[in-house]
């Protein structure tokens, strides 16, 4: 059989009229009637990329936690602490880093949940904007039918020419047995709008008013997790703590050219 939801598989058979794969990297056995977590999809990609068997993404480390290999758990869960070599930290339920980065003896005590994600992304230059609501129900019917997600799921599908936002909320409670995870329909979108599909042999076309409208590869995931993230002032990026300094500087300068300003005046006064 093939597995039309997920290219990264092998040695597929049919059990009991269901088409069943070996997801490569970890060999977890995966239903190809529904979604592939993203935990056994990034494994899979990572020793793709390993392995050679396809050339890399282009993109595959714009971000540098986007792309690692993974820790998952039999049900094809993250589990809570990741680690590369000596290197650990904790992630949320959409795999994604939520604290600083430590040695081995870091503890993870719990998977965070992630409730809410937000999908950015933009349409190519066009001459006059889109309708609103078209585009809403085009992506709302397009997430329910392809990426088998309960519209109820679907908190709102927002639209700034030429930004297109989609949110997802799903909180632990909410979410029933069998049903596919905000975090694995934002993967597979994410990779649909890249160019990268996870689907074989089905690219996805964004056609709104019989108008097939272009997609811009640039593609931002927001992550909100049910707890608030743990960084530290250390794991701001070069340019956050440049800015930082600078602001520190011009207001120490603006200090001392005030006092200077105070003394000549009372000098020249004298």
């Amino acid at each position: 059989c093939v597995c039309e939801k997920n290219k990264r598989v092998t040695d597929c058979m049919l059990v009991n009229g269901v088409c069943q794969c070996s997801s490569i990297g970890s060999g977890v056995t995966v239903n190809c009637d529904t979604l592939t977590s993203k935990c056994l999809l990034m494994k899979a990609e990572v020793k793709s990329t390993k392995s050679g068997r396809r050339e890399k993404p282009k993109d595959a480390f714009e971000d540098t936690d986007g792309l690692y290999d993974p820790e998952c758990e039999n049900n094809g869960v993250f589990k809570a602490k990741q680690c590369n070599g000596t290197t650990c930290w904790c992630v949320n339920t959409a795999g994604v880093r939520r604290t600083d980065k430590h040695d081995t003896d870091l503890k993870c005590n719990q998977l965070v949940r992630t409730t809410w994600i937000i999908v950015k992304m933009k349409h190519a230059e066009r001459e006059t904007p889109l309708n609103t609501e078209s585009l809403k129900k085009f992506f709302k019917e397009t997430i329910s039918r392809r990426y088998m997600l309960n519209g109820r799921y679907i908190a709102d599908v927002t639209y700034e020419n030429p930004y297109i936002f989609i949110d997802l909320k799903q909180n632990s409670s909410d979410k029933s047995a069998g049903e596919v995870d905000i975090a694995d329909v934002a993967y597979y979108v994410e990779k649909d709008v890249k160019g990268d599909s996870i689907f074989l042999n089905n690219r996805l076309n964004v056609s709104i008013d019989n108008e097939v409208v272009q997609l811009d590869k640039a593609v931002a995931v927001y992550y909100v997790d049910e707890i608030a993230p743990e960084f530290s002032m250390k794991s701001l990026t070069p340019g956050v703590i440049a800015v930082i300094v600078i602001v520190i500087i011009a207001i120490v300068a603006g200090i001392v050219v005030l006092v200077s300003s105070n003394k000549a005046a009372r000098q020249g006064g004298y």
